[in-house]
C-alpha cells in the first residue's frame, strides 16, 4: 500500500485559528496495520488509514488526545512503510 510521507493534522483551537500539526511517517504500524505518523518531537502520534481516519496515539502518560477535524495529506506518496 501506498502511504503519503506526511500530513497535516488539523485540531479546533478556542481561538480564531485553527492549530496545525505536520506529522511525517514513521517506520512503526498501529493497531489497525496502518501506519504511524510523529511530528519532530515525537509528542503527537497518530495512525492513519488510507482513507484519512485518524487514530490518535498516547507518548506519554496522562496525556489527553485531541481529535484532529482533518488529516491533510503533504507530499507526493511513496511505496510500502515499514513494521515496528
Amino acid at each position: 500500500m501506498d502511504y503519503p510521507e506526511s500530513y497535516e493534522l488539523i485540531f479546533q483551537a478556542g481561538g480564531a485559528e485553527d492549530d496545525v500539526v505536520v506529522v511525517h511517517l514513521t517506520d512503526r504500524s498501529g493497531a489497525g496495520g496502518y501506519p504511524v505518523y510523529a511530528d519532530e518531537t515525537g509528542i503527537v502520534r497518530a495512525e492513519i488509514s488510507e482513507r484519512g481516519e485518524v487514530r490518535m496515539q498516547a507518548s506519554g502518560g496522562h496525556q489527553v488526545l485531541g481529535v484532529p477535524l482533518l488529516a491533510r495529506p503533504l507530499s507526493p506518496r511513496t511505496t510500502g512503510h515499514g513494521t515496528g
